[in-house]
C-alpha cells in the first residue's frame, strides 16, 4: 500500500540569537547541544523516521548547508534535500516542499518541523503526530500542534482553542496572538483556552496549496508557472529563478492567522523550540545557584542563574556574575545580560560590520 504520509523539517535557520556557538557557517540545527552525539536536526530525523518512511522525509534548508546537510543525515538521497537559494521565510520554503511533494503524491498528507526543537516525551508528541496526520486526511482542515503553557510566557506565540467547535475532539482556532507583554501573558494563561504555537504544522497537500491560493496567490501562481518541473531534473533551475519573486513572509502571518479553516491539538510532550540562550537555560541541568553548563567544565564563585558554553574541554571560572550567558566558540566570546538577550541579533550586526564575517 501506497504511504501518504510525508514528513518536512525545516532546515534553513542562521540561528543568530545562539551566536557565537551557532554561527552562519555551522547554525544551531547542525549542533550537538547536549553532548548526545546527534545535532538537533539529526535527532529530529531520528524522531520522524519512526512513523515516516525515510523516502517521504524531506529537509527544506539552504543551498550553503546542502553538503553538511546530506553529511548528517547520509540515509537521504540528495533530491530529498531541498535547496532555496536565498531565504525568503517559511511560506515560500513550505510551498517549495509541497510542490515537489505533490509531484510525487497528490494525496500526501504532510507534517512540517522545525529541525531545533526539543522533545522530551517523544511517545506521546510522535502519537499526536499520527493523529494529526489522520484528522487531515479525513478532513480540509490546516491543524498545528499547540502546547499547553506551564507559566505566562512572553518568549512565544499564543493560540486560542475554540472549545465550542470540535471535529474529531480537535478544537478550532479562535485567534492567533503573536508574543504578548508579560501582563497579557498573565491573562492567557489564567484563562485556560490559549496554548503556545509550537511551529509544527500538518495538512493535506490539497487543502494547504487551496489555502495558499486564497491568502499567497502570489506563491502559488509563480510555483504552478513551473509546476511540471517539480520532481525532475529541472526544477532547481526553476527555483533559483523563481524564488526570487516570492514574498519575504511566514506561514503563520501569510496563511494560519488569515485562514478559517485551522485547528489545534493541544498537546504537553516536553516541548521547547531552543529559540533563544534563555530557553535553553530553562532545560539544561542546573547547579544549586541556578547556573547551567554545557561543553565545558565550570567553577562557579559568588555567581547565579548563569548559562555558560565553551568549545569541548575547555575549564572556565566565573566570579561574580548574576544572570549571565557565557559563549564561546572558535574566535568569538560573548558576555551578555540573559534578560537582555534579545540584542545578540543587533550585536552580530555591530560584529559583521566593524569586523566583516570572519566572527559571524
Amino acid at each position: 500500500m501506497k504511504n501518504n504520509n510525508f514528513c518536512v523539517i525545516m532546515g534553513g535557520g542562521v540561528g543568530s540569537r545562539f551566536w557565537p556557538f551557532s554561527k552562519e557557517d555551522k547554525p544551531k540545527q547542525f549542533l550537538d547541544f547536549f553532548g548526545t552525539g546527534r545535532s538537533l536536526l539529526q535527532s529530529t530525523f531520528d524522531r520522524f523516521k519512526k512513523i515516516i518512511p525515510i523516502e517521504n522525509i524531506f529537509v527544506v534548508t539552504n543551498d550553503a548547508y546542502a553538503d553538511m546537510t546530506l553529511k548528517q543525515l547520509p540515509e537521504l538521497a540528495k533530491n530529498q534535500i531541498l535547496l532555496e537559494p536565498l531565504r525568503r521565510n517559511t511560506a515560500p520554503a513550505i510551498a517549495f516542499a509541497v510542490f515537489h511533494i505533490q509531484a510525487i503524491n497528490p494525496d500526501a498528507n504532510i507534517v512540517v518541523a522545525p529541525s531545533d526543537h526539543l522533545i522530551l516525551k517523544e511517545d506521546i508528541f510522535l502519537s499526536e503526530i499520527e493523529r494529526g496526520l489522520e484528522f487531515v486526511e479525513k478532513n480540509p482542515f490546516l491543524l498545528t500542534l499547540g502546547i499547553k503553557p506551564s507559566r505566562p510566557e512572553t518568549g512565544y506565540g499564543y493560540i486560542q482553542e475554540n472549545h465550542e467547535e470540535i471535529v474529531d475532539g480537535i478544537k478550532k482556532v479562535k485567534t492567533f496572538t503573536e508574543k504578548p507583554n508579560i501582563d497579557l501573558a498573565k491573562v492567557f494563561f489564567e484563562s485556560g483556552e490559549f496554548v503556545w504555537n509550537s511551529g509544527i504544522f500538518l495538512w493535506n497537500t490539497k487543502s494547504i496549496i487551496e489555502s495558499f491560493r486564497k491568502h499567497l496567490p502570489d506563491i502559488v501562481n509563480k510555483f504552478n508557472e513551473g509546476k511540471e518541473f517539480f520532481n525532475t531534473p529541472r526544477e532547481k533551475e526553476f527555483i533559483d529563478q523563481a524564488f526570487p519573486f516570492c514574498p519575504n513572509i511566514s506561514i503563520d502571518y501569510g496563511i494560519m492567522e488569515k485562514a478559517d479553516n485551522v485547528y489545534v491539538i493541544g498537546c504537553d510532550f516536553g516541548w521547547s523550540d531552543l529559540g533563544t540562550w534563555g530557553s535553553l537555560h530553562e532545560i539544561t541541568e542546573k547547579d544549586d545557584n541556578n547556573n547551567a553548563s554545557l561543553h565545558c567544565k565550570t567553577l562557579y564563585v559568588e555567581s547565579n542563574d548563569n548559562v555558560v558554553t565553551m568549545s569541548d574541554g575547555k575549564l572556565v571560572v566565573i566570579q561574580g556574575l548574576d544572570g549571565y550567558i557565557v559563549a564561546e566558540s572558535d574566535n568569538a566570546l560573548l558576555i551578555c545580560k540573559k534578560e537582555e538577550e534579545q540584542r545578540i541579533k543587533h550585536f552580530v550586526t555591530d560584529v559583521k560590520f566593524r569586523y566583516g564575517d570572519e566572527y559571524i
